[in-house]
């Protein structure tokens, strides 16, 4: 994978667990936080560990354990913790200028060139309109404002199980419970292009992708006619690293251009080389009208963007668009660095490599253990569901809890969601690394089986 890797380690000593975990002084910590903080994600919750320090691939908890990081950061860290480059970007940004409003500064004229480089689309499809946020739910709640001024429409569709925020309107694109009341006015929800799950009893490729003509009948049928945007996940995170089938992303574009809706891909979790391209919708060749980008943007500062196309973007005016912290110096370094490390190290053919090796084995998996009930991915982001029958395919939550748990314990810092598994290893993993991570799964997996009876 090219030339010697600045975060290499000596895996035979990876991962270290001096104490079993969590720990005493991470269940001290933990304990004092949570009596001022609340609303931790099932990841703490389930394993309560507090991180001191993280270096490359690998995570050290306050207790001396060091583990395997298997999460990024939950997607965010993908060049690996405390990457040479970025650290000394932000730190030098930080010692000239912290923050000017919107302002221009040199380093996010440079950013912003850099960016409108690499972005997708020619001509007016050009991705060339931009706005810099500090989290993807901003972004993305941009991206809502920026497509119903565009448009002088204000409906959207978005797709079952697929995550956009935690704000109102990022919210109302994706799954609720009563906590969170109604869904705002205007918001649609569709089956997403899942083949391993499908809502309509289908069989790819025999179905002729029913999910979109699906979309059109909601758009008749449910909608005033006035809808803005058709927003997706390119690859889904949260719901499982859910590849879509071939011609689905593309035959939604096709509707779009012919119904006059704007596209939006909202790749905060898939960009930055996550996928193994730089962003996921180059995997099929398909220019959306709005993108919105963030995590490994800056990995893990928190800086945000949202881009849009070259005929649109007159609409970011519209909309009031600035921010008190999106773009200050410190975030635009970042995210320059980071670009700039991912076309350095060739982190797009590492992501690619190391996700078409961990598949293959998961594949091999699968066949073993009768509770996976499905493997899939692309790049490193990757994802294996749990069942308790592969023909009913009925969720195992209890099993996804207990694998989780169980190698973590071994060792292994990763993200899970309910009876689905997600793997995000940093693009900067070395390849004996990550087939030891895959196997405290799989020992994970094994006597969690056992343990339940299958």
């Amino acid at each position: 994978m090219g030339k010697k890797n600045w975060a290499a380690v000596d895996v035979d000593s990876i991962p270290t667990i001096k104490v079993p975990p969590p720990g005493p002084l991470s269940h001290q910590m933990h304990k004092r936080a949570s009596t001022y903080m609340k609303g931790y994600s099932s990841q703490v919750r389930l394993f309560p560990v507090a991180f001191e320090s993280g270096y490359g691939y690998t995570l050290t908890d306050v207790d001396g354990n060091v583990y395997l990081d298997f999460s990024s950061g939950i997607y965010v860290t993908g060049l690996g913790h405390c990457h040479p480059k970025v650290t000394e970007a932000v730190q030098k940004a930080a010692g000239q200028l912290m923050n000017a409003h919107d302002f221009t500064t040199p380093i996010k004229m440079q950013l912003l060139e850099k960016l409108a480089h690499i972005s997708m689309g020619n001509g007016n499809t050009k991705l060339s309109g931009m706005q810099f946020y500090d989290s993807g739910t901003s972004a993305v709640e941009a991206g809502l404002r920026v497509m119903r001024a565009s448009t002088g429409k204000f409906e959207f569709i978005s797709f079952h199980r697929d995550f956009h925020g935690k704000t109102l309107g990022a919210v109302g694109l994706a799954q609720m419970d009563s906590s969170q009341g109604l869904r705002a006015p205007g918001f649609f929800l569709v089956p997403r292009g899942n083949c391993y799950r499908c809502a309509f009893k289908q069989k790819y490729p025999e179905c002729n992708l029913m999910c979109v003509d699906y979309i059109r009948m909601v758009i008749k049928e449910e909608t005033s006619g006035r809808v803005a945007g058709i927003v997706l996940e390119p690859v889904q995170g949260w719901g499982g690293s859910v590849v879509p089938p071939e011609g689905w992303i593309q035959k939604i574009r096709a509707l779009c251009d012919e119904l006059g809706i704007m596209m939006m891909a909202d790749e905060v979790l898939t960009g930055m080389a996550r996928t193994g391209t730089m962003f996921a919708m180059q995997h099929w060749d398909t220019v959306p009208d709005v993108m919105t980008l963030g995590k490994g943007f800056g990995n893990g500062f928190p800086v945000t963007a949202m881009l849009v196309a070259e005929k649109y973007k007159e609409g970011i005016e519209k909309i009031s668009a600035s921010t008190s912290y999106g773009g200050n110096p410190m975030a635009c370094a970042a995210a320059l660095a980071s670009i700039e490390v991912i076309e350095e190290e060739n982190l797009c053919e590492r992501s690619t490599l190391l996700g078409e090796l961990l598949l293959s084995r998961m594949k091999i998996m699968a066949e073993q253990y009768a509770i996976i009930g499905d493997v899939r991915g692309l790049g490193c982001l990757l994802g294996m569901e749990l069942v308790k029958d592969r023909i009913t395919k009925e969720p195992f939550e209890q099993a996804g809890r207990m694998v989780y748990q169980k190698a973590f314990r071994k060792g292994l810092a990763w993200i899970p969601a309910g009876h689905i598994l997600r793997m995000s290893p940093p693009m900067v993993m070395e390849v004996d690394a990550a087939l030891k991570g895959l196997a405290i799964i799989e020992e994970s997996i094994f006597e969690t089986q056992k343990e339940l009876g299958y």
